[in-house]
């Protein structure tokens, strides 16, 4: 029998990262669990002897590669590469969003996804056998945004170019690197979006929104694909949500 393959999962400690660790663990899989909250880590992890919980900034590069090794160290070798932590800053004019809030969007949803790819893709290619996956937590903002979004959207834009070229970088080690863009999951992030938010129109109503299972399943089933395979990108939104609709 094959020994259990190993994922990490950045922003394990809420929403679609919760969900998917939770179903890791559930299926068999090594799990290392990433996110700053020590507490909700644990409680996803319970005593499952397949998960190891490690609290940690995602904008720390001391921090990320201390991480990936003890993942290394605990279970061999990383497989797999969730690449989900980010936040979602308020919705605001360009001019009404103040350069720290910028940065802090740009610090974690942007530099952190790079660190933790950093990390991945150094280990993936030096682990034996060499190789792995490496799945990036993008947006339907990577492709149009919504209003008052400038700094969410531009790092979701980022991050298509992020999986793009570690695509074709990662190509001479085995390295796949797909990104699934979500619409509309029900999350705590993203609650909101269900009791109305401003549309293109200068409208402010709700909008359909879809379970995080769906999410899960998208990615159990990128997860799962052979090296030989890679969904470049995924796009997984809930049905009418006006992502598809002009103005």
């Amino acid at each position: 029998m094959a020994d259990p393959r190993t994922i990490l999962i950045t922003g394990a400690s809420a929403g679609i990262g919760r969900d998917c660790a939770a179903r890791f663990l559930a299926l068999g899989w090594n799990v290392a669990l990433i996110a700053r909250r020590a507490d909700p880590l644990a409680e996803t992890a319970g005593d499952a002897p397949n998960a190891l919980v490690l609290p940690c900034d995602v904008t720390d590069a001391a921090a990320v590669d201390a991480a990936f090794d003890e993942t290394a160290a605990r279970f061999g070798r990383i497989d797999v590469l969730f690449n989900n932590a980010g936040l979602m800053p308020k919705g605001a004019l360009i001019d009404e969003l103040s350069p720290a809030e910028w940065r802090a969007a740009v610090e974690v949803n942007l530099t952190g996804m790079f660190l933790c790819a950093r990390a991945a893709f150094a280990r993936m290619r030096r682990q034996a056998p060499m190789g792995g996956r490496i799945i990036n937590n993008g947006s339907v903002s990577a492709h149009a945004p919504r209003p008052g979004s400038v700094a969410y959207t531009s790092t979701k834009h980022a991050i298509t170019g992020l999986t793009k070229t570690l695509e074709l970088d990662g190509r001479a080690f085995d390295i796949t690197c797909g990104q699934i863009d979500i619409g509309n999951a029900r999350t705590e992030l993203a609650e909101r979006i269900a009791h109305g938010v401003p549309q293109a129109d200068g409208s402010i109503r709700p909008e359909p929104m879809m379970e995080v299972v769906h999410v899960t399943d998208a990615v159990v089933h990128m997860a799962n694909l052979p090296a030989h395979v890679n969904i470049p990108f995924l796009t997984v939104m809930a049905a009418r949500m006006p992502f598809l609709a002009r103005g």
